[in-house]
């Protein structure tokens, strides 16, 4: 393991998860079908407009322990990509980076250049996948939702 991905551990680690307080990632059907062909209840999606993992009463992702995230190996698409976020901009894909202040990885993003291009990457290919599996519909319900600390760092086109 490159000693960057020891420190990034390191720093979710020390953070305690706080990424997934109030995050309510979209999952889609693909991704659905794969949590809970590895074991997760059914019961711990809720469809609010598209389908979303449920969160506690103090905002805390029902699949958290102990402030770590039991399905850390099976992330949904967009917790995959974090902390990398994203926007529909027509038929592409805008993409954004979220301020340190949200997520500590970003400074070492800033940091190591190899580290934020390998996750930008990730990115790319986990947001692609997750605008392609979900319906215009669910798409127009999570753009609503606002993100206001995050800086936008690309676009890309639409995979259909």
């Amino acid at each position: 393991m490159e000693n960057w991905l020891l420190r990034a551990e390191t720093i979710c680690m020390e953070c305690g998860g706080h990424c997934c307080d109030e995050a309510h990632p979209p999952v889609s059907a693909a991704c659905y079908q794969w949590l809970t062909d590895a074991g997760v209840s059914p019961d711990m999606f809720e469809t609010v407009g598209y389908r979303r993992l449920k969160v506690r009463a103090n905002g805390e992702c029902v699949l958290s322990k102990n402030g770590k995230c039991s399905i850390h190996a099976f992330k949904p698409e967009t917790c995959r990509s974090g902390p990398f976020t994203f926007d529909m901009n027509g038929d592409r894909i805008a993409l954004y980076l979220k301020h340190e202040r949200i997520c500590p990885i970003v400074g070492l993003l800033k940091e190591i250049p190899e580290a934020y291009r390998q996750q930008y990457e990730l990115a790319v290919q986990s947001i692609t996948h997750l605008v392609k599996n979900l319906t215009e519909e669910e798409l127009a319900v999570i753009c609503a939702i606002e993100e206001p600390e995050t800086d936008k760092v690309g676009e890309i086109p639409r995979a259909r």
